[in-house]
């Protein structure tokens, strides 16, 4: 379930981004070479674009992908990979561990660290719903 409350976008409007942010779109092409897009809306009403291309889909264990953030005025930030890996780790239980490699400053890697530790305590949250 976790797996594909990740992966399914019916599942990841409800929960991708920071806390108080809210899904504006979101497109994924779940497979090596397939894209995704997602665009999220900051409580202050910014919108900000995120966007890349699927490396590596092993369902339901492994997740590779490119990862790009465009700033509310459209510059894209340094490209990055980020890796997710789902692990059972006992009865109704599973492991997510993720990183996030290629930064090109340690401002943005604190930046990103913010923002991913925010999403998945809402994606603990909605899980929890499920």
């Amino acid at each position: 379930m976790v797996y594909r409350a990740w992966v399914e976008i019916g599942h990841v409007q409800e929960w991708w981004g920071p806390q108080g942010f809210t899904m504006v779109s979101c497109q994924m092409d779940v497979r090596p070479g397939g894209k995704w897009r997602k665009e999220i809306r900051s409580p202050e009403g910014k919108v900000f674009l995120r966007y890349g291309i699927y490396r590596e889909v092993v369902e339901p264990e492994r997740l590779v992908f490119t990862y790009v953030t465009d700033d509310v005025g459209g510059a894209p930030d340094h490209e990055t990979t980020v890796t997710v890996l789902f692990a059972e780790a006992g009865k109704d239980r599973t492991r997510l561990t993720l990183w996030q490699t290629g930064f090109d400053t340690v401002a943005s890697a604190q930046s990103h660290k913010g923002g991913w530790t925010s999403t998945m305590e809402r994606f603990m949250d909605y899980l929890k719903t499920l």
